[in-house]
């Protein structure tokens, strides 16, 4: 059997996002041009055309020129370094916001928070495609404002992830039928919260001053809060954390957006793995990190709180 290769770790460092940016194109120049060409083969997959994609593009550039202007700069930075199309390193980052414009679906992830001996811990699966696995790293972000660790794609800014200052994130992708890639991008947005936001309060302040037109829940703690914030056009929705944990698959548990899902697209497997991680919670108290991870980890005949590893594009990766 041959020895899987080992998984990219980056470690970026700049006074300004554009510098931020300069760095992570040259540490991805070997790979990021077949990164993109993968997703955009995903799009096509999915029915997102490439007039649809460069309109996505166009219209996330407008809304972020409007709101932090310093993020295309850091596009820039990336497209200069590795040597690929600016467009393309904005298409990779506005993807959540592109794949809202297609009419199939992809399966995704789950999420729990627990407290454990008065300290709280947040654990998550991230299923996605298997074609994309070359694609993804860990890296370690110092520039401006705080700190911060974690898991992101090839040319993304940012995804799950801890800050210096003891605040984490975690992503969940969700549906809403006015999605639409006129507002910040999702992952932009998980960049802006670490290294702006210093507590679970700041960041849902922040969260409701972003433009946002899409949907996705970041599932974040702290060490006096832990909450899922839906996000969607219909606006920012918070669900605080109830005997001590948060649960979240991919669908809207807020009445709101909720009446206005994509029901089609993760349904009815959000709703079942949500209730297996909720049916775990009940029988028994998380006692230690282990038993965090054995929360997601799915059982024989149960609903796939991690996705079997398939060929073929459009199956998903468990990880």
């Amino acid at each position: 059997m041959t020895a899987k290769p080992e998984r990219l770790h980056i470690q970026l460092s700049g006074a300004t996002r554009r510098e931020l940016g300069l760095a992570r194109g040259e540490a991805l120049r070997s790979t990021l041009a077949a990164s993109y060409a993968k997703y955009a083969e995903l799009f096509r997959v999915l029915g997102v055309t490439e007039a649809l994609e460069r309109e996505g593009v166009e219209r996330t550039l407008a809304a972020l020129k409007g709101w932090r202007p310093e993020v295309i700069a850091e596009f820039e930075g990336i497209a200069e370094a590795a040597g690929v199309d600016f467009a393309q390193v904005v298409a990779l980052n506005a993807r959540t916001e592109i794949l809202a414009l297609a009419p199939r679906a992809s399966s995704e992830c789950s999420t729990a928070t627990a407290q454990i001996d008065g300290r709280r811990f947040g654990v998550q699966t991230w299923d996605w495609h298997i074609e994309l696995d070359p694609f993804w790293h860990t890296q370690e972000i110092a520039g401006p404002g705080h700190r911060y660790a974690g898991l992101t794609e090839q040319g993304i800014l940012s995804k799950i992830g801890v800050n210096s200052a003891g605040l984490a994130l975690h992503f969940n992708i969700l549906g809403h039928r006015d999605d639409r890639p006129d507002g910040v991008p999702m992952h932009v947005l998980s960049s802006i919260v670490l290294a702006e936001c210093g507590s679970v309060t700041e960041a849902i302040e922040l969260i409701r001053e972003a433009p946002v037109t899409s949907s996705s829940a970041f599932t974040m703690l702290d060490a006096a809060r832990a909450v899922s914030v839906e996000m969607s056009p219909a606006g920012v929705f918070v669900i605080e954390e109830r005997e001590g944990s948060v649960q979240r698959t991919n669908n809207f548990q807020s009445d709101v957006p909720l009446a206005a899902q994509k029901s089609e697209i993760y349904e009815p497997d959000s709703s079942a793995r949500l209730a297996l991680v909720r049916e775990r919670l009940a029988a028994a108290s998380v006692a230690d990190t282990t038993a965090m991870v054995q929360l997601l980890v799915t059982g024989e005949g149960q609903p796939p709180l991690t996705c079997p590893c398939v060929s073929g594009l459009g199956e998903s990766t468990g990880s």
